[in-house]
């Protein structure tokens, strides 16, 4: 779908992206959805902002950017995306979690409650997170540079003992290029100071909520095309690297 054919959907477990993952690799950060159009199509989510300025946090139908140091504040209508995932949120499953849990055990607590026909699926978690390992990146500036290079300066950076949600998203592997495979979560504070990328995480008390996906639609900009699914493997490592180094 181009950006001529968008329409409003607000359908219940639809997923709508804009662009891939694959042509933010390749250092396409200026997109053509404003954030106004993607308020049409969803009110939970996560991405960046042209120029790659920041990681977008969407939340209870609000856009906010984490600059490079963390600090937030809300997106203009009129500002534009080069990557964005959104749902309108409409949870299936909630459940709570009590005691500590490192990252990797607090994702396999939610797997566990996914359904198995479930390809894919939007969460959100309210709690008291113990520490929280995040990062942002510096706004570029054309000619724009790969991501790997633009990572390799990322600002990391480390919160303990806060009241954060966060929002996100798990795709299925054959999905790698067109989105991140497995999870992607973006954060915010409870007072919406503070947000960013979760490389890291542990959990002291959390609610969750999940969203499960019947289907993705995705808006491609000019001169941007799907990802061949059969080079899945080979964007693997370098998104891997985008995505959790730090």
């Amino acid at each position: 779908m181009r950006h001529a054919g968008l329409h409003a959907e607000h359908e219940r477990h639809v997923l709508f992206q804009a662009s891939t993952i694959g042509a933010l690799l390749e250092g396409a950060y200026d997109g053509d959805v404003s954030f106004a159009e993607l308020a049409e199509h969803g009110d939970l989510g996560l991405g960046t902002l042209n120029g790659l300025d920041g990681e977008m946090i969407a939340l209870d139908g609000r856009f906010y950017r984490a600059d490079v140091d963390g600090a937030t504040e809300e997106v203009p209508a009129s500002a534009k995306t080069p990557f964005a995932v959104v749902v309108a949120f409409q949870p299936a499953t909630e459940f709570d979690l009590e005691g500590s849990l490192d990252h990797q055990a607090l994702l396999g607590r939610i797997d566990s409650q996914i359904p198995a026909d479930a390809a894919s699926c939007a969460v959100r978690l309210d709690g008291r997170f113990d520490r929280i390992r995040a990062r942002s990146v510096p706004r570029q500036d054309p000619p724009y540079r790969p991501l790997e290079e633009v990572v390799a300066e990322q600002h990391v950076f480390e919160l303990g003992g806060v009241d954060v949600t966060m929002v996100g998203f798990r795709f299925p592997a054959y999905a790698e290029g067109i989105e991140v495979s497995g999870w992607h979560l973006h954060f915010i504070t409870e007072d919406r100071s503070r947000g960013g990328h979760v490389l890291d995480s542990r959990t002291a008390t959390a609610h969750v909520q999940i969203d499960p996906s019947s289907e993705l639609h995705i808006e491609l900009p000019p001169d941007i095309d799907l990802a061949d699914p059969e080079a899945a493997g080979d964007t693997h490592a370098a998104i891997d690297r985008v995505e959790h180094q730090g």
